[in-house]
């Protein structure tokens, strides 16, 4: 761990990483909310967007995002993500502050931030100790050195609170709403900052959009871990940290960022003890790695703490293991009871660090966690059957926390084992979770040739599960991908995923959204290329196609299946309804905006028509993105804003809607008999900037227009 001093700085990895704004849960001290402040060379933001906080939860570059807060082990953790690859080169400098309302940073305990790097390691370390009449503090700041990226420990307090700060960043401070919120203004709209302590938003509330594989978020890789060198008995030792190889950045997904939450953990002792790992997690983060070493006996147990699910229970061969262990989904610190006759060590490490295994032959004894970057396989098992006991391999694959939650068994059997089994395309993380014994694992890459792709038409054909390279005809601006699956069903098995960089993999076009044939966004960012992932048995046919050649939306327009469509004018209203005699199928439209690539949903219908705002982002380019089967009809017309109704007592609506709310902030309630009802409130291009649900409440809305994402009815009513 790297601790720094007040003023001090030292060089942080080129890649993507988490900052922790940490300070001790004592009951009856004030909280701390953290932010971002993204910088131009003259110090100061550009404008609203470039401050990310709890109602603001992402930067429209996607580079700087909020990931909210976890709590318990006596300490509270707001975690903010940093891409630094991805940050724009006017950028200068991304600063971290914490402000706090109702005391001051002299009665806060224990105020840290902590930078944690993609392999989990702490890059840096800075504590503060002179906070004394401050309300607002700037606690840390990254910034660009000769080409490459530092952090320095600031410590600066502000006892004007966080008008002080603010106005010293270009922001303003205007008076508090009726709801008692100050309004951060940078000139061009008004933010609303949620009060401290109020509950984070939970990223990632909206479906997966239909677009471009240009701009995913982060994941670190599980390719190049390096072993540690032989023990004393000749058998390898585990790997270490992964080893920032070439380029560190970060176009993967959020499927695999959500697993390095967690530094290096390492604890030893002798006998029962209770072990809680801290920092504590953010809601939603993925699994991580659990290792384990005895002395003496063999056996151990491992159990997390008041659940039932057992890490290690029983003998571990050659007095070592591994499991792969998901921390409480709504965040807070994961806790162990371990027991052991002996002495023993217990790491958490990120997934970064398991063991790497490519093509060839791997051995092992006892429980561990693999990952295999390589293509489809067969992968052919052979365990010892010494102890007549137990054997069970699992796989784990996706681009989300929830995907790596999910187990895939390979094989489960006793005793002596000769088998092969079928593994897909990597990266995957292949766990032995229950052996006592030898085992071996060879990868057999299958012998299918590579897919024909003409790079310079832009048409790519093949056969199977294969992985592309997507080449943009017009660098720097979108593209559009024809695609059609020959032979195919509209299913959730049947999709395109794009891989990131460091091999994570995130959804792009899915038989269920898209149908098998149709036409999608691609590039929506103006990247120059993109490598995608087949999944699909039978033929298929990727094309490319400039821009121009969607259609431009001027008016009312029908259509079938997926389609993209071009939009030249101001931020309106779409009415998107079925015009198929029957329901079936999804059907849902979606904004996207070029060059910031950012999406937004405008409506996901069901039988009913439903009402939503297609975002334009100024100086930019507007797409619609239609995602339908292909047997699905569909008709998108703009609709006026006299039609939105308005907040009065109470409104309510079935499906998609949009209501608007002129007066002073008000306090609302919000419901619905189907799904997970949503509450968004936008801006002045219709940008969906504050989820309202995100909160547990009570949902405080201001002035402006408001996007109701249910499916089934809804009802808004207004206290006042």
């Amino acid at each position: 761990m790297t601790h720094i001093i007040k003023g001090a700085t030292t060089p942080v990895p080129a890649g993507p990483l988490r900052v922790a704004v940490g300070r001790g849960a004592v009951p009856g001290t004030s909280a701390v909310d953290a932010s971002a402040l993204l910088l131009d060379a003259t110090g100061r933001v550009r404008g609203d967007a470039d401050l990310v906080f709890r109602g603001r939860l992402r930067h429209p570059s996607g580079a700087v995002r909020h990931a909210g807060v976890g709590q318990g082990g006596g300490q509270f953790a707001e975690w903010l993500e940093l891409d630094l690859p991805d940050i724009e080169p006017a950028v200068q400098r991304v600063v971290i502050t914490g402000s706090c309302a109702g005391g001051t940073f002299g009665q806060v305990p224990g105020l840290y931030a902590r930078v944690v790097a993609y392999d989990g390691t702490i890059a840096a370390h800075y504590e503060v100790t002179d906070a004394s009449a401050e309300t607002a503090f700037v606690l840390g700041e990254f910034y660009r050195r000769d080409g490459a990226w530092r952090f320095r420990a600031v410590g600066q307090g502000y006892d004007s609170g966080l008008a002080g700060l603010a106005t010293d960043f270009g922001c303003g401070v205007a008076a508090p709403a009726a709801s008692g919120e100050p309004i951060v203004t940078t000139g061009v709209s008004k933010t609303a900052v949620p009060p401290p302590g109020a509950q984070p938003a939970v990223p990632g509330g909206s479906p997966t959009p239909p677009g471009a594989p240009a701009v995913p978020p982060p994941s670190p890789s599980l390719a190049d871990a390096r072993p540690l060198p032989p023990d004393a008995t000749g058998r390898p030792g585990f790997p270490g940290p992964l080893e920032p190889a070439g380029s560190s950045g970060s176009s993967g997904s959020s499927g695999w960022s959500g697993s390095s939450w967690s530094p290096p953990y390492v604890r030893s002792g002798t006998g029962a003890a209770t072990l809680t790992v801290d920092p504590p997690f953010p809601p939603g983060a993925g699994p991580v790695i659990v290792e384990a070493r005895v002395r003496g006996t063999d056996r151990l147990t491992v159990r997390l703490t008041g659940r039932a699910d057992e890490v290690f229970d029983g003998v571990l061969p050659g007095r070592r293991g591994r499991a792969l262990v998901q921390p409480p989904r709504k965040g807070g610190p994961l806790r162990l009871d371990v027991r052991h006759d002996g002495d023993w060590t217990i790491s958490v490490l990120p997934l970064s660090a398991a063991r790497p295994f490519g093509t060839g032959t791997v051995r092992g004894q006892g429980p561990d966690v693999l990952a295999y970057p390589g293509t489809a396989a067969d992968l052919r098992i052979r365990v010892a059957g010494r102890h007549q006991g137990r054997f069970r391999l699992s796989c784990h694959r996706g681009d989300t926390p929830d995907d790596l939650r999910r187990p895939e068994p390979l094989h489960s059997g006793s005793g002596r084992i000769a088998t092969t089994v079928r593994i897909s395309d990597g990266p995957l993380l292949l766990v032995v979770d229950t052996c006592h014994t030898d085992w071996e694992l060879t990868a057999l890459p299958l012998s299918a040739g590579a897919p024909s792709a003409d790079r310079k038409s832009g048409v790519h054909e093949g056969r199977g599960q294969k992985t592309v390279t997507l080449v943009n005809p017009q660098p720097g601006r979108p593209a559009l991908v024809r695609y059609e699956f020959r032979g195919a069903e509209p299913a959730y098995g049947l999709e395109v995923r794009t891989v990131g960089r460091q091999g994570g993999e995130s959804g792009w076009l899915s038989g269920y959204a898209h149908g098998t044939r149709g036409v999608s966004l691609a590039f929506a960012s103006g990247a120059a290329e993109s490598t995608v992932r087949v999944r699909h048995s039978g033929e298929w046919t990727l094309r490319l196609l400039p821009e121009e050649e969607a259609p431009l939306l001027t008016g009312p327009v029908e259509g079938k299946g997926s389609t993209v469509l071009r939009y030249q004018g101001p931020p309106a209203l779409m009415r998107l309804r079925r015009a198929s005699p029957a329901a079936g199928g999804r059907l849902a439209a979606w904004a996207w905006n070029h060059p910031s690539g950012e999406p937004a949903i405008i409506a996901d219908v069901g039988d009913r028509p439903a009402l939503g705002p297609l975002w334009v982002h100024p100086g930019g380019s507007a797409f619609v993105a239609v995602a339908a089967s292909e047997y699905t009809r569909w008709r998108l017309a703009p609709a006026s804003f006299d039609e939105v109704p308005v907040l009065g007592g109470r409104a309510e609506g079935t499906g998609y809607g949009v209501v608007r709310h002129i007066g002073p902030g008000t306090t609302v309630s919000y419901g619905s008999n189907c799904g997970d009802p949503r509450l968004c409130q936008l801006d002045e291009n219709l940008f969906p900037w504050r989820e309202v649900t995100a909160t547990s409440g009570p949902y405080v809305v201001s002035e402006g227009i408001l996007h109701v994402r249910a499916l089934g009815d809804w009802t808004l009513e207004a206290h006042r």
